[in-house]
């Protein structure tokens, strides 16, 4: 598990992409070696696209179910799984 603190200008949109990249690369590496995407604190709304990669689509679907079973309005953590 680890954290990073990128410095950039966020009105900058090349520097904002370059982030996003590096981010993405990150991410994928990490499971590529046998990690998470994610840590502690759960996955982010920018992690949410590595889930399928790392747990597989079954999985991830069983997680939208349970989601919405436990919330079917939506209104936890809404825009998580899908909600």
């Amino acid at each position: 598990n680890f954290h990073m603190c990128l410095s950039l200008d966020v009105d900058n949109k090349d520097e904002v992409q370059t982030a996003k990249d590096f981010g993405a690369r990150l991410a994928r590496r990490s499971i590529a070696m046998g990690g998470t995407c994610s840590g502690e604190h759960g996955v982010g709304y920018g992690k949410l696209p590595f889930l399928d990669q790392e747990h597989g689509a079954p999985a991830v679907e069983m997680m939208r179910t349970i989601k919405s079973a436990l919330d079917p309005k939506g209104i936890l953590n809404p825009g998580k799984m899908g909600s």
